[in-house]
């Protein structure tokens, strides 16, 4: 997207960490056991953020033209899966890694679409870490992989994606076993 076209509202995140207060603290691998990691949002989705995404990306007629969505499977104007994606993943760059120690990333193993995206929803993520695990081949670094599921404000979840992370693991944290 272009900076110029979409404005994007900011989103809150909850998951326990330091208040914005604390100086910013970078997570690393330990920092991320297995299990729930946190909540981020909510951010609402505008009818004008998913027409200017469809318009430059993904232009079919269920996310640009309210008519001929209503005559579609989704029953109505809805955004794109790659905008839900790209939404997802702004929400969990500002929920945390943004201030993790993120190497990169080798990919995304899976992503579902479950239900459409609509004009006015308020998202919500809900994260949760499957598998965090030393890389073998390089033991100052972890593989952390992420389950994220987005929902809309009734609960229903929309998308869900897994997708690893590799991440630095803390100084002095490489002298121990490799799993």
């Amino acid at each position: 997207m272009r900076a110029g076209r979409l404005r994007l509202p900011q989103i809150t995140a909850t998951i326990g960490l330091p208040s914005q207060q604390s100086p910013i603290m970078t997570l690393t691998f330990e920092d991320f056991p297995p299990g729930r990691f946190g909540t981020f949002g909510p951010r609402r989705v505008t009818r004008e953020e998913i027409l200017a995404f469809a318009a430059e990306f993904d232009p079919q007629p269920m996310h640009l033209d309210e008519e001929a969505a209503s005559r579609s499977m989704l029953k109505g104007l809805s955004g794109s899966g790659w905008h839900l994606c790209s939404i997802m993943m702004r929400m969990m760059f500002d929920g945390c890694i943004g201030r993790t120690a993120s190497l990169g990333s080798p990919g995304v193993n899976e992503v579902r679409w479950l239900a459409p995206l609509r004009p006015g929803d308020d998202l919500t993520l809900d994260v949760e870490v499957t598998e965090a695990r030393v890389s073998r081949s390089r033991p100052g670094t972890g593989i952390v992989t992420f389950k994220a599921v987005a929902r809309n404000a009734a609960g229903q979840a929309l998308c869900e994606w897994v997708s690893p992370i590799i991440v630095a693991r803390r100084a002095g944290a490489s002298s121990g076993q490799a799993g």
